[in-house]
């Protein structure tokens, strides 16, 4: 049988409770690395607990960008998982509901706020 094939998707968000600062944008920064390493906890512990979880493989954060306001952080990030003809499609109109329902009506996401108008899977 052949491996299973690594398939992509993005996942994109807004923070509305950590402040855009240009040292956002420079991946050797102390806050660049720390966020990042705590967003990535954040995120893994929720796709490894839905429904893609055992094929789930990891997220890169590609880029913080600037929010509508100047307390407000976007997040965009490639997720990864493996697929084969053994598993379902990947739905993601189904992972963004679990999403939603995980962190409250996307308001929450570990000690982060969420703009509930920012979440957006796309497969």
């Amino acid at each position: 049988t052949p491996s299973p094939a690594a398939r992509n998707f993005t996942l994109n968000f807004t923070l509305t409770n950590l402040r855009y600062t240009a040292d956002l944008t420079d991946p050797s920064s102390r806050r660049f690395l720390s966020t990042v390493k705590v967003t990535n906890h954040y995120v893994d512990s929720l796709l490894q607990s839905s429904s893609i979880g055992s094929v789930y493989t990891g997220c890169k954060l590609m880029r913080f960008r600037s929010g509508t306001h100047r307390d407000h952080t976007g997040i965009d990030a490639v997720c990864s998982y493996q697929t084969d003809a053994n598993l379902a499609k990947f739905n993601r109109e189904k992972v963004y509901h679990e999403l939603s329902t995980m962190t409250d009506g996307v308001t929450k996401l570990g000690h982060y706020s969420l703009d509930n108008n920012s979440l957006c899977v796309d497969g």
